[in-house]
């Protein structure tokens, strides 16, 4: 390691900033999209793979971890970089968001309206103030997990950067609800930072997450709770909203409560104006299934803002297309196939379609930031936003 971790600013347009996250496993270029490898694998990617595609990190999932194949387990067999050959940075989530999931439903869920309360299912057991009670999808089997449980399986897979311990608060709780939670959440982060201090691996940075819904008095003083807690980062998470417009409005307002000098992290954050927007505000780094999760249902991301940068393969007009998903795209699908054989394997359910659309869009998330890295450190993000919005290529 040449350098201790630490987080350095090289470049500024406006909020915007371009530097470098060191990690005990290598620099991360920010801004930057963090691939999902929820379960010890990018969907369809070997690490290699990932790697040849140009990213610096990727994210494992510290709940589904824990439930199988268990954090002991891959802690023998030398930690979560050596289990899945990935020897660059990995960022661990906490599991808060799982708990959000399992008890209130998706965010899909829950703001087209298929869901008004908690579940009744059983799956979330009790959220207390020492921690969460849940069944596991896996088998039903009563499970539990606080602020040192996540730690302690963030800390057996090695990652670079922790997440702590939180609660995921939904959109359609009340004020008070999500008050109270996000004080439990505050609670959550001084045992996650006692227990992190004496037991983390070396070189592992603690993030806190700043929660407090839609409501601005709620974030700003969540952002300066979890940045007074002596974090090395800050993660921004919970219910960003029902639209973009309100997702934004949130960011900003925390965004500003923050210190310049801390690594900020957008939680859930994928699609193409929202990262813009995102690095507009001063966001470092961002994570969201949407890549990955678009591919196994057929669907390609494209400069096409019109129709929120999707292109759905599967659709008869793509029927003996010759030409490919995105002009002058270095992924493998554009530059060797059609987008009618595309359409053809995703008809046919070829796992070779979901292979092909992961490495494109995850080519279209990484050309995009190295665009919106270039524009910051060259003062030019006006004009790339524009770009963009006019749906020109980020290549």
């Amino acid at each position: 390691m040449s350098a201790p971790p630490g987080f350095r600013i090289d470049a500024r347009a406006g909020r915007a900033r371009a530097g470098v996250l060191r990690t005990a496993h290598g620099d991360v270029r920010t801004p930057a999209f963090v691939p999902l490898a929820t379960a010890g694998a990018v969907k369809s990617l070997q690490a290699s793979e990932v790697e040849a595609l140009g990213f610096d990190m990727v994210l494992g999932n510290t709940f589904h971890l824990f439930l199988r194949p268990g954090h002991e387990s891959v802690a023998r067999m030398g930690g979560l970089h050596e289990f899945m050959g990935w020897r660059r940075p990995i960022i661990t989530d906490s599991g808060g968001f799982q708990v959000f999931s399992m008890g209130h439903g998706t965010v899909a869920e829950e703001l087209k309206g298929n869901r008004s309360g908690p579940r009744s299912d059983g799956r979330v057991l009790a959220i207390e103030e020492e921690g969460v009670r849940f069944r596991s999808y896996l088998d039903g089997e009563e499970r539990f997990m606080g602020p040192e449980t996540s730690l302690e399986v963030q800390a057996a897979l090695g990652s670079d950067l922790a997440l702590a311990f939180d609660e995921c608060t939904p959109f359609h709780v009340s004020r008070d609800y999500t008050a109270s939670s996000t004080e439990r959440t505050h609670r959550w982060l001084d045992r996650c930072v006692d227990w992190h201090s004496g037991n983390a691996p070396e070189g592992q940075l603690l993030y806190g997450i700043v929660q407090g819904g839609v409501h601005d008095d709620l974030r700003e003083r969540s952002a300066q709770r979890v940045a007074e807690a002596g974090v090395g980062g800050v993660a921004i998470g919970g219910s960003l909203g029902r639209e973009k417009a309100q997702m934004r409005a949130v960011l900003d307002v925390t965004t500003r409560s923050l210190p310049e000098e801390l690594p900020r992290h957008g939680l859930g954050i994928g699609d193409p104006d929202d990262l813009l927007a995102g690095v507009e505000l001063g966001i470092d780094t961002f994570d969201c299934a949407t890549p990955t999760r678009l591919a196994r249902h057929g669907t390609a991301l494209v400069p096409d803002p019109a129709r929120r940068w999707r292109l759905d393969v599967t659709r008869a007009s793509e029927n003996e297309r010759r030409d490919p998903l995105v002009p002058g795209c270095p992924c493998p699908a554009c530059e060797r196939h059609t987008r009618g054989y595309l359409h053809y394997l995703a008809r046919a359910k070829e796992l070779t379609a979901v292979r092909l659309l992961v490495m494109h869009n995850l080519t279209f998330m990484r050309k995009l930031m190295e665009g919106l890295r270039e524009a910051v450190t060259g003062n030019r993000l006006d004009r790339y936003g524009e770009a963009l919005a006019r749906g020109v290529a980020p290549y």
